[in-house]
């Protein structure tokens, strides 16, 4: 699965952006998907999730009503609606395909800037 996230930028403290990380080489119906971040000078943390089998969604705490996660099976490929954004949500946000039978796959980033 290659894995391509775009739809990063600057935003002021409050705004919204949404991310989108599109797949190919293989339909992502079956992978559970997620985001992760690493914010400047810190470790690459998880943002959000969502089960193939399921439908479920999980979130961080620091993300948690602010940030929704979804998935679009047909288009092969995930979002991530990010509202009320703060400048500690700076990062460079990637996604992950990952599930039991399966590798794990990650894409190449999309940088997050967000000014007070």
């Amino acid at each position: 699965v290659q894995l391509q996230a775009s739809g990063g930028g600057s935003v002021q403290s409050g705004g919204s952006l949404r991310l989108s990380c599109a797949a190919s080489g293989r339909r992502i119906s079956t992978y559970d998907m997620a985001w992760f971040r690493r914010r400047p000078g810190k470790e690459r943390e998880f943002v959000a999730a969502s089960s193939w089998n399921d439908g479920g969604t999980d979130y961080s705490d620091s993300v948690k009503d602010r940030f929704t996660i979804s998935r679009d099976n047909p288009q092969n490929a995930v979002y991530l609606q990010m509202n009320s954004l703060e400048p500690e949500d700076t990062a460079v946000y990637s996604c992950r395909a990952y599930g039991v039978g399966h590798n794990n796959y990650w894409g190449q980033g999309t940088l997050v800037t967000v000014s007070s």
